[in-house]
């Protein structure tokens, strides 16, 4: 008996008339006292069996309808198949042993780890010793990923690893991205992009409702949990950032990292699917931050032990793999992003370690203190976890205006605006953010965002938003530039500039944000 609520029962040898009721009266009394019981019928060592054995099985199954047989050999199987048992309870087959000793590990996840096992196929062995339910989960996501349009492995049988279970897959001669990194680096560039390619059509593949789980409820656990362990004003500000995130139908896989992406041949693949979600992109990349930089902040020879190469190749692959992502090279929108996934990053990490029992050791727990002080240190900058492609937050302070210029300079290249009128915008974008930073919150501080926007025609829209003291620059005069110097006032000219050099300025105060709109045809 495995716990007050679960009976397993050993069959073995043959069970036939002459046996049957010895069989029948031994069960009865492993039985006494328990039943109704959830039975688990072990016929591993079972080798034939009769009518008279099946009748004693099927009347344990009336007084205990909870009842499995598991690892029936395939003989035995057939008879309870051609009976009709096998639509009546639950009957698995025994599953083939396979050894992985003196394998390579291709993979590692949350739930389990890879091995080749010979040049055409790999096994995951699953850390739940019970992993059936698990791997019929994985088989059923993996197909659903694959309809979806995601490159990836489907298992073709389940096998027994020791203690455990493993599912097989045919990845012939397939290579996870960390060996590429570690006996190729010429190809880092090349991995970089399709890492993030691969990620970016993960992203913007849409999952039909109710075939996934919904990643931020899972998130919402993590943000519990870890409310204790930190200030109550920031652990309220966290839970409402994350319960701020909207419900997005989009898929995320859960545990994206360059050991479970493989190159096969000329094909990228995916692997390890038994994490997939639905959800905000900004969970993913918390993921993929933890897996290259986070879990070796303090200990930079975890990601060596865990990726096979180094920390300074981790924190470079992080970096470059999320400006390809964001299809931008502007550091500002990178850190943006990366400080909004650092959030949700290290919440993780503190729950997984303290849950791990982190607590109890010295080196655990001052790796806790240093995710806490990163987390509390960007709980008093961020205030949202969404992000936009077009977008870029920072603080609004003149130090960030290039950054912002570079972001507005970025966009419209790529669309090949012209040379007059980049550089009208450019003042334009300016004059306004400047704006923004020496009076919109003075003498506090806060932040600006400057959306990017693309039109048709073609045209540019540039939206400026700040939450600061409510302030319509429309509502000013123009100056009268045909006054002599001595005559004139000194401001107002930077809005006069704006006006003249866009072709439409539009403000509206609106959801305690000041919205200052500027168009211009390219």
């Amino acid at each position: 008996m495995q716990d007050k609520d679960l009976v397993t029962i050993i069959l073995e040898g043959r069970i036939d008339s002459n046996n049957a009721s010895k069989v029948e009266e031994s069960i009865h009394e492993k039985l006494s006292g328990k039943e109704p019981a959830k039975v688990v019928i072990d016929a591993e060592k079972l080798e034939y069996i009769s009518s008279a054995g099946l009748r004693v099985i099927l009347r344990i199954k009336k007084t205990n309808p909870d009842l499995t047989i598991c690892n029936v050999s395939t003989d035995v199987y057939e008879i309870f198949d051609k009976t009709g048992f096998t639509e009546m309870m639950k009957v698995e087959r025994a599953y083939r042993k396979v050894s992985i000793e003196g394998c390579e590990v291709v993979g590692k996840g949350a739930n389990g780890t890879v091995y080749r096992i010979d040049a055409d196929t790999v096994v995951k062995v699953y850390n739940n010793p019970d992993a059936i339910e698990d791997i019929r989960h994985e088989r059923e996501v993996a197909k659903l990923a694959l309809i979806l349009g995601i490159p990836t492995a489907i298992s073709y049988d389940v096998v027994r690893i020791g203690d455990s279970y493993g599912a097989v897959f045919e990845l012939l001669n397939a290579t996870n991205f960390s060996k590429i990194l570690n006996s190729r680096p010429e190809k880092f560039d090349w991995c970089v992009k399709e890492f993030a390619g691969l990620l970016k059509t993960i992203h913007a593949t849409k999952v039909p409702e109710g075939k996934l789980p919904e990643i931020r409820n899972k998130v919402i656990h993590w943000v519990k949990f870890v409310q204790e362990y930190i200030p109550k004003e920031a652990g309220d500000k966290l839970m409402k950032m994350v319960e701020a995130v909207p419900e997005d139908d989009h898929l995320i896989h859960g545990d994206y990292h360059t050991k479970n992406v493989m190159l096969q041949g000329d094909e990228v693949l995916l692997i390890d699917m038994d994490t997939l979600a639905v959800g905000n992109p900004i969970f993913e990349l918390a993921s993929v931050f933890n897996s290259l930089v986070g879990y070796s902040e303090y200990n930079h020879d975890t990601l060596i032990d865990f990726q096979g190469y180094d920390y300074a190749t981790g924190q470079k692959f992080w970096h470059d793999a999320l400006a390809a992502y964001l299809d931008t090279r502007c550091e500002a929108k990178i850190r943006e992003v990366a400080d909004k996934a650092r959030i949700i990053g290290y919440t993780r990490m503190i729950r997984r370690t303290i849950r791990r029992k982190g607590l109890e050791t010295e080196e655990l727990r001052s790796e806790i203190e240093l995710w806490k002080k990163e987390l509390l240190a960007l709980l008093e900058k961020v205030d949202d976890l969404t992000f936009h492609i077009n977008e870029l937050n920072v603080e609004a302070d003149v130090k960030y205006l290039e950054d912002v210029q570079f972001f507005i300079e970025e966009k419209l290249e790529a669309v090949g605006c012209p040379p007059k009128a980049l550089m009208q915008i450019n003042v334009a974008a300016e004059e306004i953010f400047v704006n923004i930073a020496n009076y919109a919150y003075h003498p506090e501080r806060g932040r600006a965002t400057v959306r990017v926007e693309i039109t048709e025609e073609p045209g540019v829209v540039l939206t400026f938003l700040d939450k600061g003291v409510p302030y319509d620059p429309l509502s000013r005069s123009d100056p009268d530039v045909s006054l002599p110097a001595e005559e004139r006032d000194i401001g107002g000219l930077g809005i006069f500039i704006t006006k003249k050099f866009m072709d439409d300025v539009n403000y509206e105060y609106k959801d305690g944000q000041n919205i200052l709109t500027l168009k211009k045809a390219l």
